[in-house]
Protein backbone atom coordinates (compact mmCIF):
# COMPACT_ATOMS: atom_id res chain seq x y z
CA UNK A 1 0.00 0.00 0.00
CA UNK A 2 1.35 3.59 -1.05
CA UNK A 3 0.18 6.81 -0.95
CA UNK A 4 0.32 6.93 -4.87
CA UNK A 5 -2.31 3.62 -5.29
CA UNK A 6 -4.22 4.82 -2.32
CA UNK A 7 -4.74 8.16 -2.45
CA UNK A 8 -6.52 6.96 -6.60
CA UNK A 9 -9.29 5.56 -4.72
CA UNK A 10 -10.62 8.26 -2.35
CA UNK A 11 -13.25 6.57 -0.48
CA UNK A 12 -10.61 3.70 0.72
CA UNK A 13 -8.39 6.56 1.43
CA UNK A 14 -10.64 8.09 4.08
CA UNK A 15 -11.56 4.55 5.47
CA UNK A 16 -7.94 3.64 6.22
CA UNK A 17 -6.75 6.94 7.63
CA UNK A 18 -9.96 9.02 8.10
CA UNK A 19 -9.07 11.83 6.59
CA UNK A 20 -10.02 13.09 2.89
CA UNK A 21 -6.66 13.39 0.84
CA UNK A 22 -7.31 17.36 0.53
CA UNK A 23 -6.77 17.15 5.06
CA UNK A 24 -3.92 14.59 4.59
CA UNK A 25 -1.79 16.84 1.71
CA UNK A 26 -2.42 20.09 3.95
CA UNK A 27 -0.69 18.03 7.42
CA UNK A 28 1.58 16.61 5.25
CA UNK A 29 2.69 20.25 4.15
CA UNK A 30 3.19 20.76 7.62
CA UNK A 31 5.04 18.08 8.56
CA UNK A 32 6.96 18.20 5.34
CA UNK A 33 8.17 21.72 6.21
CA UNK A 34 9.46 21.08 10.17
CA UNK A 35 10.35 17.70 9.47
CA UNK A 36 14.23 18.80 8.31
CA UNK A 37 14.53 20.88 11.50
CA UNK A 38 13.51 18.53 13.98
CA UNK A 39 15.33 15.62 12.53
CA UNK A 40 18.57 17.77 13.09
CA UNK A 41 17.78 18.40 16.56
CA UNK A 42 17.36 14.73 16.99
CA UNK A 43 20.50 14.07 15.46
CA UNK A 44 22.57 16.56 16.80
CA UNK A 45 21.74 15.65 20.52
CA UNK A 46 25.00 15.05 22.72
CA UNK A 47 24.97 11.57 23.68
CA UNK A 48 25.07 9.61 20.44
CA UNK A 49 26.96 6.73 20.22
CA UNK A 50 27.27 6.92 16.01
CA UNK A 51 28.08 9.50 13.62
CA UNK A 52 25.59 11.62 12.23
CA UNK A 53 24.51 9.51 8.83
CA UNK A 54 25.34 6.29 10.42
CA UNK A 55 23.37 3.43 10.32
CA UNK A 56 20.44 2.05 7.97
CA UNK A 57 18.30 5.01 6.39
CA UNK A 58 14.39 4.95 6.44
CA UNK A 59 13.22 3.11 3.42
CA UNK A 60 10.16 4.84 3.10
CA UNK A 61 9.85 8.75 2.44
CA UNK A 62 8.08 10.63 5.21
CA UNK A 63 4.90 11.15 3.19
CA UNK A 64 4.69 6.93 3.48
CA UNK A 65 6.00 6.80 7.16
CA UNK A 66 2.90 9.75 7.72
CA UNK A 67 0.49 7.14 5.96
CA UNK A 68 1.16 3.93 7.40
CA UNK A 69 1.07 5.60 10.95
CA UNK A 70 -2.57 6.82 10.28
CA UNK A 71 -3.20 3.81 8.93
CA UNK A 72 -2.08 1.94 11.90
CA UNK A 73 -3.78 4.02 14.29
CA UNK A 74 -7.10 4.06 11.94
CA UNK A 75 -7.36 0.32 11.91
CA UNK A 76 -5.44 -1.37 14.79
CA UNK A 77 -4.39 -4.20 13.03
CA UNK A 78 -1.79 -6.27 15.05
CA UNK A 79 0.09 -8.91 13.30
CA UNK A 80 -1.69 -11.58 15.02
CA UNK A 81 -4.94 -10.29 14.15
CA UNK A 82 -3.91 -9.62 10.93
CA UNK A 83 -2.80 -13.06 10.44
CA UNK A 84 -5.90 -14.16 11.33
CA UNK A 85 -7.97 -12.50 9.36
CA UNK A 86 -6.10 -13.32 6.54
CA UNK A 87 -6.74 -17.13 7.04
CA UNK A 88 -10.40 -16.49 7.39
CA UNK A 89 -10.62 -14.74 4.14
CA UNK A 90 -8.12 -17.67 2.67
CA UNK A 91 -10.24 -20.26 4.22
CA UNK A 92 -13.54 -18.79 2.75
CA UNK A 93 -12.53 -18.00 -0.45
CA UNK A 94 -11.54 -21.64 -0.66
CA UNK A 95 -15.03 -23.09 0.31
CA UNK A 96 -16.52 -20.84 -1.75
CA UNK A 97 -14.61 -22.10 -4.76
CA UNK A 98 -14.82 -25.95 -4.03
CA UNK A 99 -18.68 -25.40 -3.15
CA UNK A 100 -19.42 -24.14 -7.18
Amino acid sequence: MSYARLSKKPLLFRSFTGLEISEFNAIYVQIESTYNGHERKRLSRRKRERKVGAGRPFKLKVRERFLMLLVYYRLYITYIHFQGFYLILTRAMFVGIYAC
